[in-house]
């Protein structure tokens, strides 16, 4: 074998190993983000279509219209968030995606171009996410399957300021997720646990109060999607609170909370909850947002 086919030779599985170990760290991110959007984030408890049941419907992931809202400031369904061009998010860039996700910001081209999205899109605690995990998001977003769903264009009824959480505005770090409670805390605020479980008033949302004295109050007249029945909810108080919180249950009571809907004393809870979504969560991340939650605060 003469010089050239040897340095040819050594050139091809060079190459062969960078695209190998590119592939790798794609297939990698993809994971990282199936397994974010799936859990934590829930997003299909917003984007997916529902069945009659309130189940999501297989083939329709992400595409749309599984809930509407109908609240003083605005009413309209979740979007179509699939990579489908014309009726999903196809046509965004990378950065468009992220400004999206972190901002509340659409492109300037497209349906509703430049407006921002609905207040039911919590950026404020999106915000929070690393940049490793923003990317993985992205990367599982441009890997679903596209669905072509049209979802009806939404009514902006007032403009609704964006409210920032302390948490997010701070921001977590890599070296944040060795340690359970800030793992924790992080896994909360992308999963805007506090937006649901903290009381308004006048439309702003009380963080002093997060967690305790019950939150919003979510029913059929607000939250469109779930089964006929669904009676509604109103989050409860979980800090720490020995009576009034959760202060004397187990952990394992906890869990079964986040992942089942099942309450301490057996009874069923309700959505918006996303307890379809938090059953795939991963054991280390369930004992990091129950570790986080033992130091919240009692709040009767």
């Amino acid at each position: 074998m003469n010089v050239f086919l040897k340095l040819s030779g050594a050139l091809l599985i060079g190459t062969l190993s960078h695209v190998n170990s590119a592939n790798a760290a794609d297939a990698v991110a993809v994971e990282r983000g199936r397994y974010l959007v799936n859990t934590i984030l829930a997003c299909g408890n917003c984007h997916t279509p529902k069945a009659a049941d309130g189940l999501p419907i297989a083939g329709k992931e992400l595409s749309g219209g599984g809930l509407s809202f109908n609240a003083p400031f605005f009413a309209g369904s979740a979007s179509n968030i699939t990579p489908d061009k014309e009726t999903g998010i196809g046509s965004w860039s990378d950065d468009e995606i992220k400004r999206a996700i972190t901002q509340g910001a659409r492109p300037d081209h497209g349906r509703l171009a430049g407006l921002p999205l609905a207040p039911m899109m919590w950026v404020a605690f999106y915000k929070a996410m690393t940049p490793g995990d923003l990317d993985a998001v992205v990367a599982y977003l441009r890997a679903v399957p596209a669905v072509h769903n049209v979802v009806p264009l939404p009514e902006y009824k007032r403009q609704v300021p964006n409210q920032p959480y302390p948490d997010a505005e701070k921001g977590f770090t890599d070296a944040d997720m060795l340690d359970p409670v800030r793992r924790g805390a992080y896994l909360v605020t992308i999963g805007h646990c506090m937006e649901c479980h903290t009381p308004a008033k006048d439309g702003k949302t009380l963080y002093e109060q997060a967690f305790g004295k019950g939150g919003k109050p979510y029913g059929p007249g607000l939250v469109k999607g779930y089964p006929a029945d669904w009676p509604g909810s109103n989050s409860r108080n979980i800090t720490s609170h020995p009576e009034a919180g959760i202060g004397r249950w187990t952990d394992a009571e906890i869990k079964r909370a986040i992942t089942q809907g099942v309450a301490r004393d057996g009874h069923q809870l309700q959505p918006p909850m996303g307890f379809y979504w938090y059953r795939g969560l991963k054991e280390a991340d369930l004992d990091a947002i129950v570790a986080w939650l033992r130091t919240v605060p009692p709040i009767e």
